[in-house]
């Protein structure tokens, strides 16, 4: 799915409807986000619908390191020698060297929506299925630029938390500071670590100009985007 010119949504239903980010500059390719799957075949079936080979991915950014958002990394790193960027505060999570922060283990209310996630929260507290292990080739954070891609420091969800915006595109990426699935929220709230700090980079996000925004789980927003933005402020 084609969100803006040039930016494209992949997803799946493992790792709770996550959703990763292609996007073309014109030049080469960035992936925002890598999926859940280890073998990173939904990102390399995306490459060749686009007639695009491996070599042509020339960097990953990473939102967070949580593990749906990790799966593929190793193994497209090895086949395509991407640059990989993070924040530092999540390098050693993505390197392996240290398991995610855990979160609440109380369901989230209502239960009737947010049970779907309850599997997720068990695993992150126990460390199930962890990703394979790969460094970050270079650490980013507020203010930095990758290709035309703006990058803002977005803690709350995580402390080394990323978005990225387009400009240009008007298309705002918020990786896991806005979810759609299983309901519209602000994150998901059994995940988010410091709710001041996820109400104050909503407040942040929704300052800029948008037309589309990806999220980290559920469909991404292409309809209505700054308005429905602004609803999620007042939910967080």
């Amino acid at each position: 799915m084609e969100i803006a010119n040039g930016i494209y949504s992949l997803g799946q239903r493992r790792g709770g409807r996550v959703h990763a980010f292609l996007v073309d500059d014109g030049h080469d390719l960035t992936l925002i986000d890598t999926l859940a799957d280890d073998d990173a075949r939904r990102v390399l079936a995306a490459l060749r619908h686009l007639g695009r080979s491996p070599a042509d991915l020339r960097r990953i950014v990473l939102t967070h390191g949580h593990r749906s958002h990790l799966g593929g990394l190793a193994a497209l790193k090895r086949m395509t020698g991407a640059t990989v960027y993070a924040h530092a505060w999540e390098a050693d999570i993505i390197a392996g060297e240290r398991r995610a922060q855990p979160v609440t283990f109380r369901p989230t209310r209502p239960v009737r929506t947010w049970w779907r996630i309850y599997h997720l929260q068990l695993g992150i507290n126990f460390g199930l299925k962890p990703h394979v292990p790969c460094p970050i080739d270079v650490a980013v954070s507020e203010g930095d630029a990758i290709g035309p891609l703006q990058v803002l420091h977005t803690p709350g969800h995580s402390p080394g938390h990323l978005a990225v915006y387009w400009p240009e595109r008007r298309t705002l990426i918020a990786g896991d500071a806005i979810a759609t699935w299983p309901a519209l929220a602000a994150g998901w709230p059994a995940f988010n670590l410091n709710p001041r700090q996820e109400r104050a980079s909503l407040r942040r996000m929704a300052e800029l100009d948008v037309a589309a925004i990806g999220v980290g789980h559920g469909e991404p927003i292409v309809r209505d985007a700054a308005e429905t933005l602004g609803r999620v402020v007042g939910m967080a």
